[in-house]
């Protein structure tokens, strides 16, 4: 069996059981309670299904420096990998989606300064994103830290392995891989994780259970963007 690093780098993602105990679990479960306080909360009605800029919350900020998230990391990218982003997802009854094929092509960063090789530009919940070539997106893995066990039936990732390796996808090609290649569901147990490439492709159905699936997303970075540009890491 290869191990969690060897498969990122050829597959694009991995699934690591058992890298949070149940206190680590509490612990960042309590976070959500906090996401009042933090900026860009994202509601479905009343419900709380997203939280960007979630590394301003206490208890992630820690996670993503020095706790499991960052040695799964550091195992992939070195020792140089940095968390440049995290978000908080709960799908639940009330706060239920679908996510349709995509790479995660964007990133956020301080401010806007026009270079080459960056763009279009966008603002999401005050805070200013850019694509950036796919080198910048090639040192990069996001670790998804799961809170609720995520069987197939409660809205895990789906990912199309080695897409990664296929560069920035227009959509025209993006439809195209997602008819030649089979699917593989990302299901992982409460306290688990899965690491993936942004260029990945992924997606995801609504949960069909009435519970929560709450995940903590952090993305790391080994890299640093042409300047003046400078990652947002609050």
């Amino acid at each position: 069996m290869r191990d969690y690093v060897s498969q990122v780098d050829e597959d694009g993602y991995a699934v690591v059981e058992d890298v949070l105990g149940l206190t680590e679990v509490e612990r960042l479960r309590h976070a959500f309670t906090e996401a009042e306080a933090v900026a860009a909360p994202r509601r479905s009605g009343r419900a709380l299904f997203a939280v960007r800029r979630a590394l301003a919350i206490p208890a992630i900020r820690a996670e993503a420096e020095s706790g499991a998230a960052s040695r799964l990391a550091a195992a992939v990218l070195g020792p140089d990998a940095n968390p440049v982003r995290a978000i908080l997802f709960d799908k639940k009854p009330e706060a239920n989606w679908k996510v349709a094929w995509h790479q995660d092509q964007t990133i956020a960063v301080k401010e806007r300064a026009d270079v080459e090789g960056y763009g279009p530009w966008s603002l999401k919940g005050g805070v200013v994103h850019v694509q950036p070539p796919a080198a910048v997106l090639e040192q990069m893995v996001t670790v998804r830290l799961h809170l609720d066990p995520c069987p197939a039936e409660n809205g895990a990732l789906r990912v199309l392995p080695g897409t990664h390796q296929r560069g920035k996808l227009t959509p025209t090609s993006l439809s195209g891989v997602t008819q030649d290649i089979e699917p593989v569901t990302c299901a992982v147990g409460i306290g688990g994780a899965v690491l993936m490439r942004p260029l990945t492709v992924h997606g995801s159905s609504p949960s069909q259970v009435a519970q929560h699936r709450r995940v903590v997303h952090i993305e790391y970075a080994a890299g640093a963007l042409a300047r003046p540009l400078t990652w947002a890491t609050t």
